[in-house]
């Protein structure tokens, strides 16, 4: 039952980002999850409150990971790409990673443990391939800074940049099936379009994709 509004917890459905809340729509009442790169926790205290996930959260920063814990969420502190492997096959129905691909150093072996431990993966990233960024780099020959690439080049945690086309590439590449795409706004809001269509990789400042292995 859902609690009355003076009794919602403190990550509820109005303070969830947009794009965590499509995350959350796309997962199903009372599975296991695992979210990587959980952060403070806002996402798995959704699912815990409204969809009675049994949750668990992978986060680098100990900061973070205090935030979360404080909040009664299963987080422990870690390295994703050392760590992930240390989690039995086939542990959870689904594995998150939220804009976070983009900052790994390999994105292709994180695809395939995220697959190795859930039977699905929800995945958002920037899209490298925007209009906006081809302009930005194409006039001013420089590495360029848009509402979800805010960073200067020497100073952000992302170092494998893509597009649309390249995250659909590595996916065909690894025989992995696409159960739902969406292409998103720079406020992760939805476009009237899949990710999965050309216009995803030129108009679409982000996407996010529920995978199936």
């Amino acid at each position: 039952m859902t609690p009355a509004p003076s009794q919602l917890p403190a990550h509820d459905k109005a303070s969830i980002r947009v794009d965590l809340q499509l995350v959350a729509n796309q997962i199903k009442q009372d599975s296991r999850v695992l979210d990587v790169g959980c952060g403070d926790g806002m996402l798995l205290a959704y699912l815990r409150d409204f969809k009675q996930v049994d949750g668990r959260g992978l986060e680098l920063s100990m900061a973070r990971v205090s935030s979360a814990v404080r909040e009664g969420l299963a987080v422990i502190q870690g390295d994703l790409e050392a760590d992930l492997k240390h989690y039995p096959a086939d542990a959870f129905d689904y594995v998150i990673l939220s804009q976070t691909l983009q900052a790994t150093r390999n994105p292709k072996e994180v695809l395939e443990g995220l697959l190795r431990l859930g039977t699905h993966a929800v995945v958002s990233f920037p899209n490298f391939g925007h209009w906006k960024v081809r302009l930005a780099l194409l006039l001013t020959g420089r590495m360029p800074a848009t509402p979800t690439l805010p960073d200067s080049w020497y100073s952000t945690e992302n170092i494998h940049l893509c597009t649309i086309k390249d995250f659909l590439s590595l996916v065909n590449e690894l025989g992995v099936t696409i159960e739902a795409g969406f292409a998103l706004n720079s406020s992760g809001q939805k476009r009237s379009y899949n990710a999965t269509s050309w216009l995803a990789n030129l108009f679409s400042e982000q996407a996010l994709f529920v995978l199936r292995r």
